[in-house]
């Protein structure tokens, strides 16, 4: 194999790991979810993208979905009308606090038999491949309630019915809790990667305090259950988060996606928060990989690298949300191939 073969190699674990710990990784940074194809684009551009086969991926992802609302069967949903949206600020499940003593009730148990048999089979090609492997899951304590009430619901609830919320929230952190420490001892994974989508454009989503009352409680939990496990968490959240950073810290959040671009300003970020946390540093896929040039998208992959990358590391790369319809190709070839080779190049020189 040559040295430029060699390049294209995923990372083992130990360098992953280096790299979220800050503890001084060497060969270069790891590429995390870079190929993270999203809405219509591998019906655009279909046998093409085999062409980003080369690239690596330095962590094996295994899936899951936590709560199957239609295996729930629930009472009040059967002769209910099919929703007329599928998005998830839309009416909700849990139409009324009535049902959440059902809702509650008939929620999956974390060790139903059968649950991970999917996932066994590839966590044991990772552990023989020496791959870092992240246990996975959308949705958390904001994400999944404003599913289950509906947006504008779940914000008035916050006012108007907090035991409510609280009790929605203990019962999600249950299964959460029990499903990481399943994972654990079944598929031995590195980290837990999540989401809640806190932010938007501007600022968060909730007032802070909003935050500290109704989530931050059970994120601690979940950051508590991942160090006991000798796991990373993993956050993605998009949107302005800049006002809760300190927040997820202190529950124990290792990593955090995407630091979006136009709503956090990185080199802030960075400098305030880089000596405690390591970033998964997304790549802006609503305007720079839409719209930018070729050479205009290489220039931001050395911007991010040369603002989140200290020198005993702290950074993995990916793109900071699905690679939509409409992406040119040729951007989406200069970000994978900028972000392998400059990171490549960058952690040589702060090694030398």
């Amino acid at each position: 194999m040559t040295m430029n073969d060699d390049i294209y190699q995923p990372l083992d674990k130990q360098e992953v790991i280096k790299a979220v710990e800050r503890r001084c990784p060497t060969r270069r940074i790891p590429m995390i979810m870079a190929k993270w194809w999203g809405e219509g684009l591998e019906e655009q551009y279909g046998s093409e993208l085999s062409r980003f086969d080369k690239y690596p991926e330095d962590a094996v992802m295994l899936w899951i979905d936590p709560l199957d609302i239609e295996k729930m069967d629930l009472s009040w949903l059967k002769d209910a009308p099919a929703p007329t949206s599928q998005a998830l600020d839309a009416s909700g499940i849990i139409t009324d606090w009535k049902y959440l003593d059902e809702f509650i009730e008939k929620m999956p148990s974390p060790n139903a038999p059968g649950l991970f048999d999917h996932l066994h089979e590839a966590a044991r090609e990772a552990h023989a491949q020496n791959r870092y492997l992240i246990f996975s899951f959308w949705r958390l304590f904001f994400e999944r309630p404003w599913e289950l009430r509906g947006m504008a619901n779940l914000m008035i609830d916050f006012y108007e019915n907090p035991n409510e919320v609280h009790r929605l929230n203990e019962a999600l952190c249950n299964l959460y809790v029990g499903l990481i420490n399943r994972a654990a001892r079944e598929l031995k994974p590195d980290g837990f990667f999540t989401s809640d989508d806190l932010g938007n454009q501007r600022q968060l989503m909730m007032k802070p305090d909003h935050f500290r009352q109704f989530l931050k409680p059970y994120y601690r939990r979940v950051g508590q259950v991942c160090r006991e496990n000798g796991m990373h968490f993993w956050l993605h959240s998009c949107g302005n988060n800049t006002e809760v950073m300190e927040d997820l810290i202190e529950v124990g959040v290792n990593v955090f996606h995407p630091v979006q671009k136009h709503t956090m300003d990185e080199k802030t970020i960075a400098e305030k928060f880089g000596d405690r946390l390591s970033f998964l540093a997304g790549f802006d896929v609503q305007q720079t990989l839409m719209r930018a040039t070729a050479d205009q998208v290489r220039q931001e992959v050395r911007f991010l690298i040369d603002t989140f990358d200290r020198p005993d590391g702290g950074m993995c790369i990916a793109a900071g949300n699905g690679i939509v319809a409409g992406t040119p190709i040729e951007n989406i070839e200069a970000f994978l191939s900028e972000s392998l080779h400059y990171g490549t190049k960058h952690r040589s020189a702060i090694i030398r």
